[in-house]
């Protein structure tokens, strides 16, 4: 198949394994943070960290939506389902989330029932227009899509709010929870287990994929001026993982720091420009947002703007954000900063499992936890000693 089979053939993976190693010097330490849960879970399927010098570490970076989706808002999508009485959408992912009182989406719908009374209902739905589908098909009831997701999931979303006001419905919302890459990235630079360059000596990016498709490579090259840390955008096919590591090395070791693509086959500097008129036309900066793991954070997320109010769930059924503690044996929020490696939690792979998680990171196949529950804890008991 053209674009996958080529990115998985083993003798060149080894050729590029080769040319790491020899890219690699001796006497000094390579440390790249792989930003998106995408590429997160391409490292541990394929084994790719086995394939690189011991002095090549891969970090695990905030890009899983799931993961950096705070408790306060989980109970914000509960209490309109169970409180309020929508019928509230969403995908997959977000409804093992463990939220406040033991609760989560799945569990909260199983005390509500089959929802065909007049209380709230909650349903799973594999695609964003499904639940506008369901507004149509049920008008005597409240329904209200959990919009999460970084930039790559936002058009669908702008979009589908555009189909109901030209539709003119008024029993269909959307409770917003769109996260910003870059906001994020700056996050951890700013931060305290970077800047003092103890904890982690960060050397460059993995930068994600289908966030760039939208977005393009130009948000990324501040980074690389204002920061001086390279940025490769790549694919996520295991290939695309190594090449960028071999590209990253190599701007390290001639003193670069620049943005380049090694994912050129879908991504371009100024990205989908169609897409980003839309978000703009539909969405707004929040001047704040609360993110598992890095805190409230500036200019971070999306809002609906006023003129699409009617279909902003959090100003119709006037539900607010209340932050909540992470459990506090979870070390999540840790783990989504690029300061501890998911075995490093002391109830990894115990006490929190994918069938009973206690932190979000261990929910979506994109975590970090989730990545290395399936693939990489084999590995570590057979090296333990």
């Amino acid at each position: 198949m053209k674009f996958i089979d080529e990115f998985r053939d083993g003798e060149l993976a080894r050729g590029l394994a080769a040319a790491i190693g020899q890219a690699a010097r001796g006497g000094r330490d390579y440390h790249f943070m792989e930003f998106c849960g995408g590429h997160t879970h391409a490292i541990a399927r394929y084994g790719v960290s086995d394939l690189l010098p011991d002095n090549v570490r891969l970090i695990h970076g905030p890009g899983c939506p799931v993961c950096v989706l705070p408790i306060g808002r989980i109970d914000m999508a509960i209490r309109l389902a169970v409180d309020v009485g929508v019928t509230l959408c969403s995908y997959g992912d977000p409804l093992r989330v463990p939220a406040s009182g033991g609760l989560s989406l799945f569990k909260a719908k199983a005390r509500l029932g089959s929802g065909r009374g007049a209380g709230g209902n909650i349903r799973m739905l594999y695609s964003a227009a499904d639940a506008l589908a369901l507004a149509q098909q049920q008008p005597d009831r409240q329904v209200v899509f959990f919009a999460i997701g970084f930039e790559t999931t936002t058009p669908p979303t702008a979009l589908l709010i555009k189909q109901a006001r030209a539709l003119a419905l008024t029993n269909f919302s959307v409770l917003c929870c769109h996260v910003l890459t870059p906001s994020a990235i700056a996050s951890i630079l700013e931060s305290p287990e970077v800047r003092r360059w103890g904890t982690v000596p960060l050397d460059g990016f993995i930068g994600p994929a289908h966030v760039s498709t939208i977005i393009g490579t130009r948000p990324y090259e501040f980074f690389a001026e204002e920061y001086r840390k390279p940025v490769v955008i790549a694919g996520f096919e295991p290939l695309d993982v190594m090449h960028a590591i071999l590209m990253l090395i190599e701007q390290v070791n001639s003193g670069r720091a620049q943005v380049e693509n090694e994912f050129s086959r879908a991504v371009s500097r100024d990205g989908n420009r169609k897409a980003q008129q839309l978000v703009s036309e539909v969405f707004e900066l929040r001047r704040s947002f609360a993110w598992r793991g890095l805190g409230e954070l500036p200019y971070s997320a999306l809002r609906i703007r006023r003129e699409f109010a009617a279909f902003d769930a959090e100003r119709r059924f006037a539900v607010a954000y209340q932050p909540v503690d992470d459990h506090p044996a979870c070390e999540c929020g840790a783990v989504l900063r690029g300061v501890k490696r998911p075995q490093e939690c002391r109830i990894f792979g115990s006490v929190c499992t994918p069938e009973n998680p206690v932190g979000s990171c261990m929910v979506s196949s994109e975590g970090a936890c989730a990545a290395h529950y399936t693939f990489g804890r084999f590995a570590d008991a057979a090296v333990a000693p």
